[in-house]
């Protein structure tokens, strides 16, 4: 059992060693760098009552417990756990160990997210995007911000993404669209009832759509010509945030970009280098 793990089971503790497992547990960060009069002075106990909860947990003293546990914090550090993507962190959780959390969050969807990609569909997604003539974001809440961000990464290499629901003009945006265009739907849930009739719409001219979703089922899912799924561990509601989910969208539209990036890369490189040299030249900065 780990150290960690001890005090926070706190098997056999006293009281006064109950109190100052969870001061450590708590001031992660700060106990390090504590000397024992100061863990004594802000747990109020007595130096001999550390010693002993150190002895307690297989320690001589203090000092040999200190550096065990300076080790535990860096080794976790570099240690992924799995986190609840609906509430990561708790009210007793230290500042240090809420970052490390959602720190393992976004490896952990990452990870997850790529498990569920398939080739041949990001293949097919790529392609859309790279032969349309227009591309067309919709997404509503955090996924329109998430398509913004998208929107700002292709105006470097001279693609210019319409964010439809901007404005809320989905319905004329998709009404202008044609055959050469592609849109983009970003939806968590996929039960938008304003997206399933432009969707309808979108089918009836066709018109390549791709669907990102936790639900593959959803109707949005099944109007859409291809379908890419995130990981769906997310309720609807009750939850701190979108954290999972956006992580998720985030992960594949950079992905995205990424794909159809590398397929131009010279052109693209060349092209960045003349807007640096124009910047300088005209001091646009």
């Amino acid at each position: 059992m780990t150290l960690l793990k001890k005090l926070e089971q706190k098997q056999g503790f006293t009281d006064t060693e109950k109190r100052i497992a969870d001061f450590i547990l708590i001031n992660l960060e700060d106990v390090p760098n504590m000397y024992i009069q100061e863990l004594a002075e802000n747990t109020f106990t007595s130096h001999s009552a550390i010693i002993r909860l150190s002895q307690k947990l297989g320690f001589s003293g203090y000092r040999n417990f200190k550096v065990a546990l300076i080790h535990e914090i860096q080794s976790n550090k570099h240690t992924i756990v799995h986190v609840d993507p609906n509430f990561p962190f708790l009210p007793t959780d230290s500042s240090i160990n809420i970052a490390k959390k959602m720190a393992d969050l976004m490896i952990g969807t990452i990870r997850e997210t790529l498990v569920k990609l398939d080739k041949d569909q990001l293949n097919k997604a790529v392609e859309f995007v790279r032969n349309a003539k227009q591309i067309y974001l919709f997404g509503t809440g955090d996924s329109q911000i998430r398509a913004r961000s998208y929107q700002n990464k292709f105006i470097k290499i001279n693609k210019h993404l319409i964010i439809a629901d901007e404005y809320g003009e989905a319905t004329w945006n998709a009404l202008s669209m044609d055959k050469m265009d592609c849109a983009i739907f970003i939806s968590y849930a996929g039960n938008s009832v304003s997206h399933i009739k432009i969707l309808k719409y979108l089918a009836s001219m066709k018109i390549p759509t791709i669907m990102l979703t936790g639900n593959s089922e959803s109707i949005m899912s099944k109007l859409c010509e291809l379908t890419i799924e995130v990981p769906h561990d997310e309720y609807d509601f009750f939850k701190v945030g979108t954290f999972s989910s956006q992580i998720s969208f985030e992960y594949i539209l950079d992905t995205l970009f990424s794909i159809i990036y590398a397929k131009d890369y010279t052109r693209n490189l060349n092209n960045l280098k003349k807007k640096e040299k124009d910047l300088k030249k005209w001091g646009l900065l």
